[in-house]
């Protein structure tokens, strides 16, 4: 339950993802492979691995509680609050193998602000679901870093909106998109025109929209919280915590719903300048002596980001089994 150790724990988890890619590349076997090392210390298990049809690439992995590895160190029951199942996926890799189709889905994140159209965002999904579905909502959990941080964010997104509400952390997450500027530049148009209509004589209907948007909104935000682990001086993530994030006066429809809910855990690092492969690095996660600012958020880029969950309705049942 210590968020620090889960942190760390998460961290590690999604670094295996990147060693099990590079084990694949270097052929390294069972008995010299760098991967389950980042595993096994936590009693977890490689129980199936995500792969790119494109290039044959490893850009994700399942890992589950080993019960049998816990026995023989004496661990006789799980501990409380550990996932029976763990979805991790990562991030870009500049290495050959890799590098076309990482940066192909980097790109198409930029333009679209969306990874719906990958392959990798249903196999991701997919992978989601059955863990599940196997062990309860409650019991799984995802997570990413970078590029894979983008794609655990709309999984995890896509079942909050069926109402399979699961634990999600994302490490450096993209905050940058072409759509989002352009988004940005329609909605002070919109702001202008706003202000233009408001000196001539007008009726309640558009109003009434809005009202209704904000009866209903933030309930697929009520059991879904997704953990942010930015770096300030990581420009890629750091519009996460850009003071203007909170939103101008004339943009407030567009964030949070009344009720003040929150819209996600945010932890940032502030660490002075950094050099970016530093900043955004995974490595600094995994360290257990790090002061994190943490902030329940609720900026415009978040609430951009799940702003499709405001207004949908109240699932009929959580997927969710006992312990």
């Amino acid at each position: 339950k210590d968020g620090n150790y889960r942190r760390t724990v998460v961290a590690c988890f999604i670094q295996a993802v990147y060693l099990l890619e590079l084990d694949r590349q270097e052929n390294r076997t069972s008995e010299n492979a760098l991967a389950p090392k980042w595993w096994i210390p936590f009693k977890y298990k490689l129980a199936q691995t995500l792969i790119d049809e494109r290039d044959g690439s490893v850009f994700g992995a399942i890992l589950e509680w080993d019960r049998s590895a816990a026995l023989s160190d004496f661990i006789l029951i799980r501990p409380s609050g550990a996932p029976r199942a763990v979805l991790t996926l990562r991030g870009t890799l500049l290495k050959s193998p890799t590098i076309r189709r990482d940066i192909e889905d980097d790109l198409r994140f930029l333009a679209w602000e969306s990874l719906k159209g990958s392959v990798r965002f249903n196999g991701a999904l997919e992978a989601l679901k059955s863990i599940a579905n196997r062990y309860g909502s409650s019991n799984v959990c995802v997570a990413g870093h970078s590029l894979g941080a983008g794609f655990a964010l709309q999984v995890g997104k896509a079942l909050a909106k069926q109402g399979i509400f699961v634990e999600t952390h994302l490490f450096n997450p993209p905050s940058v998109s072409l759509a989002m500027s352009i988004k940005n530049i329609g909605e002070k148009a919109g702001f202008v025109w706003k202000r233009f209509k408001s000196m001539l004589p007008s009726s309640s209907e558009t109003q009434a929209s809005n009202d209704e948007v904000t009866e209903t909104g933030g309930l697929g935000l009520k059991k879904w919280v997704p953990h942010l682990y930015v770096n300030n001086s990581d420009y890629i993530c750091c519009y996460y915590t850009d003071p203007a994030g909170a939103g101008d006066n004339h943009d407030k429809e567009n964030l949070c719903p009344s009720n003040e809910q929150v819209a996600a855990k945010l932890f940032v690092l502030s660490k002075g300048k950094q050099k970016f492969l530093e900043a955004h690095g995974l490595e600094q996660w995994w360290s257990d002596d790090l002061e994190l600012q943490m902030a329940l958020h609720n900026s415009k880029l978040i609430s951009k980001q799940l702003k499709s969950l405001y207004s949908i309705p109240p699932p009929q049942q959580t997927q969710s089994k006992p312990q």
